[in-house]
């Protein structure tokens, strides 16, 4: 690879992490890859599942640490339901216990990566680049799916998913002062959402000169059904290495004692369709 292809070289490697609901166990694999090939992103954008595993990255959590405590997750470590009438069947109460577990009250600006997550103003369906105030909030805002969790205040704004306007945050990245972005896209943009489609729009930053495009292959596995949590992560890591196969191993992959035991299967309820008009309406 000739200087400008390397990626090593950058001063500012920044890091795009697209949502996928439970497809985003696949960016553990990929930070696992990075890992091994001394890729050290210090810019951060991460989107709905992208901003759990952006932040976990962004505070320290070594990415094999990071993969066991993602197979035991369940859907219970991040929503709660609740009974009480609102636009969704869960709360964001248990995400923001499990931060608090393993970040206590930790502010973006305060974190060893500059970090953002990346959410949707449900009003002007704008995105919002979260990356100052409490780690908690924007990660809750940003993982809000229409119909399932709650809109989140934040700032005075009600904010929901970011992948309704953002899916895959390489624009964030470069506005948070990248010169080089690796990013990771697991799902097809919502264009079924109701909102302005973004496909379009992602194809154009993807195919630039200075992104570099990891994509698993997740064919048949739903983002609405985390099965197989440690196939997801090891398809990450194939497709980090077949992106990143010009940069040789620099530390070795650890080898496990014993295997990480999944939780029984969890199934997240449909999506409901009623908020997509909404946000088409408006």
């Amino acid at each position: 690879m000739d200087a400008w292809d390397d990626l090593r070289g950058s001063d500012a490697l920044g890091l795009a992490l697209g949502g996928g609901g439970a497809l985003g166990a696949a960016h553990v694999g990929v930070l696992q890859v990075l890992h091994e090939r001394a890729l050290v992103p210090t810019v951060i954008a991460g989107t709905s599942a992208g901003s759990i595993m952006g932040a976990a990255y962004a505070i320290g959590i070594d990415p094999y640490d990071l993969e066991e405590r993602t197979v035991r997750a369940g859907w219970g470590t991040f929503g709660s339901f609740s009974a009480r009438p609102g636009l969704g069947l869960l709360t964001a109460d248990a995400l923001r216990e499990t931060v608090h577990r393993v970040a206590g009250d930790a502010a973006i600006e305060d974190l060893p990566v500059r970090f953002a997550a990346v959410a949707t103003d449900i009003e002007t369906r704008q995105a919002v680049v979260l990356d100052r105030g409490p780690l908690a909030d924007a990660i809750a805002a940003s993982i809000a799916v229409p119909g399932i969790f709650r809109p989140v205040r934040v700032g005075g704004r009600t904010l929901i998913d970011g992948g309704v306007v953002q899916n895959l945050p390489i624009e964030t990245a470069f506005g948070l002062g990248a010169d080089r972005v690796i990013a990771v896209r697991l799902a097809p943009e919502w264009d079924g959402m109701g909102v302005e489609p973004t496909a379009l729009h992602v194809h154009e930053w993807v195919i630039r000169p200075d992104v570099t495009l990891i994509r698993p292959i997740l064919e048949r596995r739903s983002q609405w059904r985390p099965r197989d949590l440690p196939g997801m992560i090891e398809l990450g890591r194939q497709a980090a290495e077949r992106a990143l196969a010009d940069y040789p191993v620099v530390s070795e992959r650890p080898e496990r004692a014993e295997p990480v035991m999944p939780p029984e299967d969890e199934e997240m309820p449909e999506q409901p369709r009623g908020i997509a008009r909404f946000l088409h309406r408006h």
